[in-house]
């Protein structure tokens, strides 16, 4: 007998006892049963299409498990009894629309309960640095960190509305060569700035961001403002109230001057308005998904920016554009009115051109809001005057040796042990750190489920394999019960970071490195990438995988272009984040250079 032939009379046969056992639960609800029989998984009504043992078998190399000829054909024959309906809530016919506001019942909570969160009580220090007399030239005004800007318009060398002006002329003559702002709010920005003039005048003085004009990531809802998150089918989206983070700074005396770019649903850098370049290397992307945060930033285009982080866009940003980028714990600041990719993994931050910078904007926006079930009441605890001898800083051998490591990362932990910072050696197991990712595929599905439903990501610019489009629609075959065990396996891994800074206050990375990128973002960590120093490259670089019908461009003279390093903190310690970068930037000395033709 052949093998095909065999195959069928078996398949057959399996299907003919499906069939019975089917009957055989169609007869068991058709009968009465008696008082107090609890339901049976598998007895209700068949529910959604036809299947067959095939579709069980190819099915089966998505999920790569694979069944024996009678499980499978048990599973074919009974699958529209057991689990179907488990899709009526999407299908129907009793469909449920979820709410785009709507968070998971359950949520992520970095700090662990046999975890001491370190930082007790709220202090404010501030640089005690004159920030000397204002510039005469407009590009250098522009160019200076928040907290010198901050002082000079608390002294009244210059106006709120004189440098709104310059940063508005500015973004007016660069965007479009950087394409780094959506839409630029010139009316707001004068409006606000001549109000803040006013206040200031009257004595009314709110702090360190009044008057201060900044550029927030087009994802944070700005009422009566597009925000477009950076893809097609939203471009004319125009909310109604202001996210919390945007009204926090409101409330500062901040002056919102341009909604900046961001890849498409929060990806890398390309959106419907083409791709966000580099201010260093204009011939290259600016990285992602804060690209224009990062772009208009070191650009000298904003004061200071506020970007969004789910696993790694306002790092590699930051790293590429060589400005300082914060990365607040997870909770700590609100996302209430922000666009959601992944619940438990989205955190917004600040994006300036210097570490102390951060904290201003830090102080301002974290807080607990009602709208953002993650978010927590925390403390700041800052001095910018604080020493940093004695602080523990672990690194790890290997890395510093191997992609992505340059000299620069190096020469960073040398200068690290000169400034006074204990070194230490430490260590992560070999874990496959990257299943976590399954996370990050089955949120960000879930919370564009209707896009991807009606076909809208079809709409989207990009549309190569690693692009949401196609990543989405293949989420939607990812296993639930290995969501649930990577669920485990990211609190195995918290407890392992747990250990870790035990034995450390920080830790000093390569910026790249994938570990910790994928680690510190599921676990919460915060972090805070800045400026070390300065490589050579010969060809442009990408968020995207390689593409050889689109060759990235080549130069003959290497170009030269920023690096960075970067410190990751205890959780809820961006106070001690910023003192011992502080102290690194200063020892570094070049976070006053800037990009040629800005």
């Amino acid at each position: 007998m052949s093998k095909s032939r065999r195959d069928f009379l078996t398949l057959t046969s399996l299907g003919i006892l499906g069939a019975a056992a089917v009957s055989r639960i169609r007869a068991q609800n058709l009968s009465t049963l008696p008082p107090g029989a609890p339901p049976a998984f598998g007895a209700g009504p068949a529910f959604g299409p036809e299947v067959s043992v095939n579709t069980f078998a190819e099915g089966e190399k998505l999920v790569q498990f694979s069944l024996a000829d009678t499980e499978r054909a048990m599973a074919a024959a009974t699958w529209r009894r057991t689990l179907a309906s488990v899709y009526e809530r999407r299908t129907g016919p009793r469909k449920l629309p979820l709410e785009s506001n709507l968070a998971p019942a359950t949520r992520w909570d970095p700090a662990l309960p046999s975890v001491n969160i370190v930082v007790q009580h709220n202090r404010f220090v501030r640089s005690k640095s004159d920030p000397g007399s204002l510039p005469a030239k407009d590009e250098d005004i522009a160019f200076a960190p928040l907290a010198k800007l901050s002082r000079w318009i608390e002294t009244r060398q210059i106006t709120s509305e004189r440098l709104t002006r310059i940063y508005l002329d500015r973004l007016e003559r660069f965007n479009p060569k950087l394409r780094c702002a959506i839409t630029i709010t010139r009316e707001l920005a004068l409006k606000q700035a001549k109000q803040a003039d006013q206040e200031i005048a009257d004595g009314k003085y709110r702090g360190p961001l009044h008057g201060i004009p900044w550029g927030g990531k087009d994802l944070l809802d700005t009422a009566g403002i597009p925000t477009t998150y950076g893809a097609e089918p939203y471009r004319n989206r125009i909310p109604s109230e202001d996210a919390t983070v945007v009204k926090r700074l409101h409330d500062a005396g901040a002056v919102l001057i341009a909604k900046l770019s961001l890849g498409a649903l929060a990806l890398n850098d390309i959106w419907f308005g083409g791709q966000t370049m580099n201010p260093w290397l204009p011939e290259e992307g600016s990285s992602g998904s804060s690209a224009g945060p990062g772009a208009a930033t070191a650009a000298g285009l904003v004061g200071f920016s506020i970007g969004s982080e789910t696993g790694g866009s306002i790092v590699s940003p930051s790293m590429r554009c060589g400005v300082t980028g914060l990365r607040p714990t997870y909770g700590r600041v609100p996302r209430t009115g922000a666009m959601t990719l992944c619940w438990s993994l989205d955190k917004l931050g600040p994006m300036t051109r210097g570490v102390e910078d951060t904290l201003l904007v830090l102080q301002a926006i974290s807080g607990p809001d009602a709208g953002d079930a993650a978010s927590v009441p925390s403390h700041l605890d800052f001095d910018a005057n604080r020493t940093v001898k004695g602080l523990r800083v672990g690194y790890f051998p290997a890395w510093m040796k191997e992609r992505p490591a340059t000299e620069v990362d190096r020469a960073a932990l040398e200068t690290a042990r000169k400034v006074g910072f204990e070194l230490v050696e430490v260590s992560i197991p070999d874990w496959p750190y990257d299943c976590l990712n399954l996370f990050l595929f089955a949120e960000g599905a879930a919370a564009f489920e209707e896009l991807t439903l009606s076909g809208g990501l079809r709409e989207l610019k990009a549309q190569v394999p690693d692009a949401w489009p196609n990543l989405f629609r293949q989420a939607r075959f990812l296993s639930a019960v290995d969501f649930v065990q990577a669920d485990r396996m990211r609190r195995k891994v918290a407890n392992e970071m747990a250990r870790l800074f035990g034995e450390v206050d920080l830790l000093l990375v390569p910026s790249l490195r994938d570990e910790m990128l994928v680690i510190t973002n599921f676990t919460g960590h915060p972090s805070l990438t800045l400026r070390a120093g300065f490589v050579e490259v010969q060809q442009a670089r990408s968020d995207w995988a390689p593409d050889p019908a689109r060759p990235l461009p080549t130069f003959a003279t290497p170009r030269r272009v920023p690096h960075g390093v970067t410190l990751i903190g205890r959780l809820f310690d961006e106070g001690t984040l910023g003192t011992a970068g502080l102290v690194l930037e200063q020892a570094f000395g070049i976070s006053g250079e800037r990009p040629l033709g800005f």
